[in-house]
């Protein structure tokens, strides 16, 4: 079924064109979309002339014609004037809108291809045989985005989504939830991670510059077949999830860049919380000061450079020195030795791994 929106702008179309108004009614008289300043009550002319066999007539000085779709009657459309030219532009008009009807009709069938894909609700044939219906090409390259906005989306934002992406053909945008929205992306052969990173931050920029300030973008790796597209979207809902708690200054986030992440996502609360008693003996890295995070923190940014971090903490190398040793005597781990800088760097993620759970659970 087409939006209110989508008839109101096609007969203002119409209208700046042919300077005639119009009223797009469903089958019980009810305005749905109209140029007219004043509407008036037509609702039982309407309901005369869709139990009539006629498929156009004129009353009370308009033109009435029935709309159909799949031989079912959809809207009735009124157009101002009794005369052989407003009969010819009502005829255009009801053309138009009924096309517009079939080319929505055929949206409508491979979105809801398109998410039972996504979902894994389709079996391997049925995949094969409905997408060569619906006239989708089955072997090229594919990728999933997913973007997330901090309101729920409806309708109109899914409509907003597809109008700001350009409506490409060949490109699916849809949704599986009411929180996120979903671009099935048909991509060149020469297009690899920089080409894909690129997508995702324009796709970013056209959102912030229609003021969705705060919305994240997530996508999978390259499928090459269709039976491989919720592959890809199942890891790019893993990486929105995965980037939320390791990435929480990045907007964009892939599959392919969440690295250990993506391991400790999988663990077992429990499992996390016996890992933490067994580096840190009961103490957890929430009670070292400020001081001791930032130093940790820059420590890993410059890959255990001692004099690069000291520079850039505008502290001596030998405070750097102490500071590291006073950290080796009350963990046990020497962040100078590579073995033990990754155990702390695990054991930092899994803290925060499980705080970003424990709220998830409030």
């Amino acid at each position: 079924m087409i939006s209110n929106q989508i008839l109101q702008n096609t007969i203002e179309g119409l209208k700046g064109i042919t300077r005639i108004d119009f009223c797009v009614m469903d089958t019980d008289g009810k305005p749905l979309a109209s140029t007219m300043t004043e509407q008036e009550n037509y609702e039982e002319e309407v309901l005369a002339f869709v139990d009539s066999p006629a498929d156009s007539q004129v009353v009370r000085g308009y033109q009435f014609f029935k709309i159909f779709e799949e031989h079912q009657l959809e809207y009735v459309l009124l157009a101002n004037g009794g005369s052989d030219d407003v009969y010819m532009v009502g005829k255009i008009a009801a053309f138009q809108i009924q096309n517009l009807l079939v080319a929505y009709k055929e949206r409508f069938d491979k979105d809801n291809f398109i998410k039972n894909l996504l979902l894994d609700n389709l079996l391997l044939v049925d995949i094969y045989n409905r997408a060569k219906k619906l006239h989708i090409d089955t072997e090229v390259r594919r990728v999933v985005f997913i973007i997330e906005t901090d309101h729920e989306n409806d309708s109109n934002a899914l409509d907003n989504v597809r109008n700001l992406l350009g409506n490409k053909s060949k490109d699916f945008v849809t949704a599986v939830d009411e929180k996120n929205i979903i671009i099935v992306k048909e991509l060149e052969l020469e297009d690899g991670h920089k080409e894909l990173e690129k997508m995702a931050n324009g796709y970013l920029t056209l959102l912030k510059d229609n003021g969705e300030e705060d919305a994240l973008i997530a996508y999978g790796t390259v499928v090459h077949d269709i039976k491989e597209v919720s592959k890809s979207y199942k890891e790019a809902k893993l990486a929105l999830d995965v980037g939320k708690i390791f990435f929480s200054e990045r907007n964009v986030i892939a599959y392919s860049a969440l690295g250990i992440g993506r391991l400790i996502y999988q663990l077992p609360i429990p499992l996390c919380k016996m890992f933490i008693r067994e580096i840190f003996e009961g103490k957890s890295p929430d009670d070292f000061d400020e001081e001791t995070l930032a130093t940790i923190n820059k420590f890993f940014e410059n890959n255990l450079n001692v004099s690069e971090t000291s520079r850039q903490l505008y502290i001596h190398r030998n405070t750097l020195v102490y500071r590291l040793d006073k950290l080796q005597k009350s963990t046990g781990l020497d962040l100078r030795v590579f073995e033990d800088a990754i155990t702390f760097k695990i054991a930092l993620m899994v803290v925060k791994y499980m705080k970003y759970m424990e709220s998830m659970e409030y």
